[in-house]
């Protein structure tokens, strides 16, 4: 059954019986009459921003989904803007009730697929790029001046041969030294770097070192498993005699492995080989009532057809995580869960933070006050099915299905993860504006509202706000949005593959201490 629209010219949204607020769909001015809500406007009321339906006492809890958003900090009116200034973050009992709610999944009727490049191992891939790699932040300036020896916007001969090669990109960082050597944070830099080495989406790769790291190349592959092929190459520039000679080794060696990565052809495969990692950032009021539903819808269909889509942002789930461990597979994975939900707050807590240090400021601007609100509207995107396994960071991803990556809510950090797991495309949902990009993985991203995707659309892939205008519904959406990513999947370039957005965005989880 479809999701009721908005009405065209509704000035406000409810969304559930329970709300003890409404969502402004414009500007709102004092003395307009809500007449769904028998209620006059008390004060201006930005778009996307939350007004009251009812008098709230003081540390009364004040909810939004039907979920508690916070509790008032002071006396709230009928009518009066809810946000910073009146509602404030505070602890509550949440029943987890371990897979509760689990289901059995809904199959797909009719076979969904795509134009994917099978590798010999049986591997999809959704691009075919070759990358270079580096082991520490010291070999970041050579592996660089490899991969722009190969653009195409500057060097539009050097693949001119080669049609079926996406590109050459250096993905570099800044750490692999000065660490503990045994730590967890070079094994979360090895974990990463050993995914984006193995990941089907690059024919080949370089890896790249100075030599003298703590991130030593030999260890690094041991300990992923990987070792030198004619896929797979590495070396230092203290081995190979400077920066000159390494470059020049590393264009040569690149050459050399062009041929064979051309060789590849698309062809039709299920779409049960997608993997798709969930992102949304630059959020607003909005995101959780209408990108993030139809990421959600999306990914049910997704789902249905034998396909895998990674949930990830650990902080931006917190208060809201108990939606999803109702919907565990098993209590196994929804304990799963709460461990990471607790290793996150004894995190905050021994670097002095706290988990309510979201949303940002750009968030607040467009409507989102707590981390709780910004939570319930963020799992929107991992829509209705069971959740059936949890990772860590840049863990292998094996099952299918919806599963959840433990990762920073930063979303370069938070999607290089996601790639390092597997996933093979990106959709990002944003309601301030987004400018992101994800080498080797194509990003897809969906604008909340219209006035942003008028604003914006060089950067956007689809509007979302159809939902608020009351031209689409969810169910409409989600379904369009489905057969668009089958398209992005099958090489149709995204919004910021054009822009030649990936190489910067590349940025592992460092938590170690730099010594």
């Amino acid at each position: 059954m479809s999701s009721p629209l908005p009405r065209p010219h509704a000035r406000v949204i409810r969304l559930h019986a329970d709300d003890d607020v409404v969502i402004s769909l414009d500007q709102l001015v004092a003395g307009t009459h809500i007449a769904s809500e028998g209620v006059a406007v008390a004060g201006l009321i930005p778009p996307g921003h939350k007004m009251a339906t009812r008098a709230i006492a003081p540390g009364a809890a004040v909810r939004r989904y039907g979920q508690i958003i916070g509790f008032a900090s002071q006396p709230i009116r009928a009518g009066q803007h809810v946000h910073t200034h009146n509602l404030a973050m505070g602890d509550f009992m949440r029943d987890h009730a371990h897979a509760a709610d689990a289901r059995p999944t809904v199959q797909a009727t009719e076979a969904a697929t795509f134009e994917g490049i099978v590798r010999e191992d049986g591997r999809v891939a959704t691009r075919n790029y070759i990358g270079i790699l580096t082991s520490v932040n010291c070999s970041a300036t050579v592996a660089r001046a490899i991969a722009d020896h190969f653009r195409r916007d500057i060097h539009p001969e050097m693949l001119a041969a080669f049609p079926n090669v996406d590109g050459v990109v250096a993905l570099t960082h800044g750490a692999g030294c000065a660490v503990d050597p045994e730590g967890e944070g070079l094994a979360i830099l090895q974990r990463t770097l050993g995914g984006y080495a193995c990941h089907p989406n690059f024919a080949s790769v370089l890896i790249i070192g100075l030599g003298c790291e703590t991130n030593q190349i030999p260890r690094l592959l041991a300990t992923q498993g990987l070792k030198d092929s004619d896929r797979l190459r590495s070396f230092t520039i203290q081995d190979t005699g400077g920066t000159t000679k390494t470059i020049a080794r590393g264009i040569e060696l690149i050459q050399e492995m062009l041929p064979a990565a051309n060789e590849v052809k698309r062809e039709t495969v299920p779409a049960s080989h997608l993997v798709v990692g969930l992102q949304c950032g630059g959020s607003d009021g909005y995101s959780g009532i209408s990108a993030n539903p139809v990421l959600g819808a999306a990914v049910d269909l997704l789902v249905a057809h034998g396909g895998t889509a990674i949930l990830s942002e650990t902080p931006e789930i917190y208060g809201a995580e108990h939606l999803l461990t109702r919907r565990a597979q098993t209590p196994e994975v929804g304990r799963k869960l709460v461990e990471r939900i607790r290793w996150w707050e004894a995190y905050c807590a021994r670097s002095g933070a706290a988990m309510d240090n979201n949303p940002s400021a750009g968030n607040k601007a467009g409507g989102l006050t707590t981390v709780l609100e910004k939570s319930l509207g963020g799992i929107a995107k991992g829509g209705s099915t069971n959740l059936n396994e949890v990772y860590e960071y840049a863990q292998p991803v094996r099952a299918r299905g919806l599963v959840f990556m433990d990762t920073p809510g930063y979303d370069p950090i938070s999607a290089t993860g996601q790639v390092a797991g597997g996933a093979n495309l990106i959709c990002f949902t944003t309601g301030r504006g987004s400018a992101y990009g994800c080498a080797p993985s194509p990003s897809f991203k969906l604008a909340t509202n219209t006035a942003l995707w008028e604003r914006q659309s060089d950067d956007m892939d689809l509007n979302c706000g159809e939902v608020l205008d009351g031209t689409q519904s969810i169910e409409q959406l989600g379904a369009h949005l489905f057969r668009m990513l089958l398209a992005t999947a099958s090489g149709q370039p995204s919004r910021s593959e054009r822009h030649g957005y990936g190489q910067q965005e590349f940025v592992p989880w460092q938590i170690s201490v730099v010594t």
